[in-house]
């Protein structure tokens, strides 16, 4: 192992730290659908994924060198501001955590890189063509392609069963998204503990430990993937029952197509290299399956609430890394300082999380609230007829009608009232 002084072990230590909340904070991304719709049981569910988590670090390291390379220049950059970058990082992960956001775990990382190095070094230290060509475009374009693919699959998989017996399909169904999870877990393993791996060696080459423009030493490779098969294995409920109850309710059938099409667009960006958003393109197949059913729409205010969140992603962890940044240079105070203020502050977001508690046992608990139609909503269930044999729901106000009496033949008789049934 390379030579490590004090401000890298700091700086090592604090990367592994973003794994990890990497990890749990994405778990969602793999197991949310497979959890919701009873495929696998929940702490099976977040087992299987940190092993594929685990094993997809391996795989690959084509992301790793976009981080490590291509994001910013590595001349210039100091451990100092490698460090504020994961401190903007990190708190955007648990504050989404806490709420109950996906958000993406990659463009914090970003974010935090791409302000800290704005702090330290000017604008000139990022190489904005990678940013627009590898980050926001695959951020844009992710989604929308996983969210047609879904829709797609869905519609497919619902007409080529429409003439099976039901509780056969969806056992089928089941079984095959066990197998399109573990896709996305390994894809989410070959994507996102790269990330980490790209920050550390990156932190190594300005510490003056690894030479400019070398692949990560197996030792980070190995504990980037440990780190984020932990945080996996341990599972954010919060978000997983956002994205498994929340944007829109699955079947699973819905639950197979959205998996498998959100692993071939993550799959095929790891091996091009390009530094996509798990989150992103998970959350875009789910409402995609969400609108391929018959009937099925996305409920937009959390479809609303998650947009927003994806579009403060990379200001805000830019905003509070580059502060970091500016304490962080003033000596080894500053960088203690900042040390101090990361754990301070995830120990007072933990601390908040206790007060209502989400884990493996009330994850599937509480169905997501029901919103009002909105004007989407309103315009696709009005053009989308309901799934064969099924019978819309008739309440007591629809049976209270009002039924006018016979006219009677003798016009000396009483007129009778009208009778409510």
């Amino acid at each position: 192992m390379e030579h490590i002084t004090l401000l890298l072990a700091i700086v090592v230590v604090t990367a592994l730290v973003f794994d990890f909340t990497n990890g749990f904070h994405d778990t969602a991304n793999a197991m949310a659908t497979t959890i919701s719709t009873g495929a696998l049981k929940p702490k099976t569910a977040v087992a299987m994924s940190a092993v594929l988590n685990l094993v997809g670090a391996f795989l690959s390291v084509e992301v790793a060198k976009t981080i490590s390379k291509g994001l910013v220049n590595e001349e210039g950059i100091q451990p100092e501001v490698i460090l504020a970058a994961l401190v903007g990082a990190i708190l955007w992960n648990l504050v989404t955590w806490l709420v109950g956001l996906p958000s993406s775990s990659s463009h914090a990382l970003m974010g935090g890189l791409v302000g800290a190095t704005i702090a330290s070094i000017g604008i000139s230290g990022v190489n904005g063509d990678v940013v627009v060509t590898k980050v926001l475009i695959p951020a844009i374009a992710a989604p929308i392609v996983a969210g047609i693919a879904a829709m797609l699959s869905t519609k497919l998989t619902y007409k080529i069963g429409a003439k099976t017996d039901e509780k056969h399909t969806a056992k089928g169904y089941r079984v095959g998204q066990i197998a399109s999870a573990g896709l996305v877990s390994l894809a989410h393993g070959t994507n996102d503990a790269q990330k980490t791996m790209g920050i550390i060696t990156l932190a190594l080459v300005a510490g003056g430990t690894l030479a400019p423009g070398s692949n990560p030493p197996v030792w980070v490779i190995v504990s980037a993937g440990l780190a984020i098969a932990l945080g996996t294995y341990l599972g954010g409920w919060r978000i997983i029952r956002t994205m498994g109850k929340g944007l829109t309710d699955l079947q699973p059938q819905q639950g197979f197509a959205a998996q498998t099409s959100a692993a071939t667009v993550i799959l095929a960006s790891s091996h091009l290299g390009f530094s996509l958003s798990t989150t992103h393109s998970v959350s875009g197949a789910v409402m995609g399956a969400g609108l391929g059913r018959k009937g099925g729409v996305v409920r937009w205010s959390t479809a609303t609430r998650m947009f927003v969140a994806w579009g403060l992603t990379l200001p805000a962890a830019g905003l509070v890394a580059a502060g970091a940044e500016y304490v962080a240079r003033q000596g080894d105070w500053g960088v203690y300082l900042v040390a101090a203020f990361l754990v301070a502050s995830c120990l007072g977001i933990w601390l908040i999380s206790r007060r209502q508690v989400v884990d493996h046992t009330n994850v599937n608990d509480v169905e997501a609230e029901a919103e009002a139609d909105g004007v989407v909503t309103t315009a696709i269930a009005a053009v989308t007829p309901p799934p064969a044999g099924s019978v819309a729901a008739v309440t007591d106000e629809d049976l209270k009608t009002t039924i006018p009496a016979p006219v009677p033949t003798d016009p000396a008789a009483p007129t009778a009232p009208a009778a409510a049934v």
